[in-house]
């Protein structure tokens, strides 16, 4: 049973939430929001509308995901008063409270994702490290855990490229992740991911390291201002391989594109290479990489703000991009983060897409040290 403490800090907690969410101005945000679609001719630019169209969902679902917490608040206080009368029993006050506790918590957490590029959908690429079949296999478990975390989330996933291992597995796959706060959510996946396990192809049966680096950059739309110098611009298109009938085979649907980026801040120059091969539509296929393009782009500027901030702040813990983040060790049952030091030995359940608990807690710790 719950004591008078718990429901005191359950109503502090929704009160909290009211203020920093400011719901009274959100709520007059979206009535505002919502007079500019009913403009006469607010559908003659579709992009425009759907961004207006978007803008007012995340409105609303801020204020829904604040009434829902209200609501389960006033029926856990609602049921504690009844308990008293022995109305309900214990059992329902504690259900009451944990689905309180559950829907506070979640919207805390949401509130953690206040950047610009947190609301948006995002990109997230997973490369193989060496070791050929060992590293390959591992890399398309990977693959496998966030195409599970996605789907149980509601996320909508594309394979925008895929290039399978020689034996097993995959060398390198660029996934689409499209849904509210996708980026927010899988941005602190960024790193070197390391497995430990006893090698299923291995013939003496030896416990093996295997490394794969994913790679999460947000997906910008056409909202978002992002110059692309078209002289550094070159396309190569080629024939799709894999499955998909004549058509793949005969027609170069596959685009291949390079740009030559030079960092405006330290003059150093890259190749930026981008393949896909999502549709059988070449145009199409040419649209996304762009999009992709875009999106890398918005992400090193980003990235570029993260690092200034990071020298203002110096007292506080830097987020290293690129470094091995985190251990799954699975003759030990355990996975482990390096960086918030949070571990679980349900390590059939992470690979099956359970990684809230990582994602809670490096927001947790993390989220005040970014713009």
């Amino acid at each position: 049973m719950i004591t008078i403490e718990q429901l005191k800090d359950v109503k502090e907690r929704t009160e909290a939430l009211h203020r920093y969410l400011d719901i009274d101005n959100k709520k007059v945000q979206v009535e505002e929001e919502q007079l500019r679609t009913q403009a006469p001719g607010f559908w003659d630019d579709a992009k425009k509308a759907e961004a207006q169209m978007k803008k007012v969902k995340t409105l609303q679902n801020w204020i829904e995901g604040y009434n829902e917490v209200k609501t389960l608040a006033d029926e856990l206080e609602l049921s504690f008063d009844f308990y008293k009368d022995e109305l309900v029993t214990e059992a329902e006050v504690d259900d009451a409270y944990n689905k309180a506790m559950q829907a506070i918590e979640e919207l805390e957490l949401k509130n953690m994702l206040r950047s610009e590029a947190d609301q948006m959908d995002c990109v997230l690429k997973i490369n193989s490290g060496a070791g050929g079949t060992e590293s390959q296999d591992w890399a398309s478990m990977l693959m496998r855990m966030y195409m599970r975390w996605a789907e149980s989330n509601g996320y909508k996933l594309s394979v925008a490229n895929l290039q399978e291992g020689d034996e097993a597995g995959i060398k390198t796959v660029t996934m689409n992740i499209e849904g509210s706060y996708a980026y927010g959510y899988l941005k602190g996946e960024n790193g070197v991911h390391r497995l430990v396990r006893v090698s299923p192809y291995n013939a003496q049966g030896k416990r093996m390291t295997s490394f794969a680096s994913v790679f999460v950059t947000p997906l910008v739309d056409d909202s978002i201002e992002v110059t692309v110098e078209p002289a550094r611009l070159s396309w190569d298109t080629f024939r799709s391989g894999g499955a998909g009938g004549q058509n793949v085979n005969k027609v170069e649907s596959g685009v291949r594109l390079r740009y030559q980026y030079k960092d405006p801040y330290t003059g150093e120059e890259e190749e930026i290479l981008i393949e896909n091969t999502e549709t059988r539509d070449q145009p199409k296929n040419k649209e996304n990489a762009m999009r992709q393009l875009r999106s890398i782009l918005y992400d090193k500027e980003l990235q570029h703000r993260m690092e200034e901030q990071a020298k203002v702040e110096a007292g506080k813990k830097k987020i290293e991009w690129g470094s091995q983040i985190r251990s799954y060790v699975f003759d030990d049952r355990r996975v482990k983060d390096h960086r918030t030091n949070y571990q679980t030995s349900d390590v059939n359940g992470v690979m099956d897409g359970k990684i809230d608990g990582f994602i809670k807690a490096y927001l947790m710790e993390f989220s005040d040290s970014e713009i």
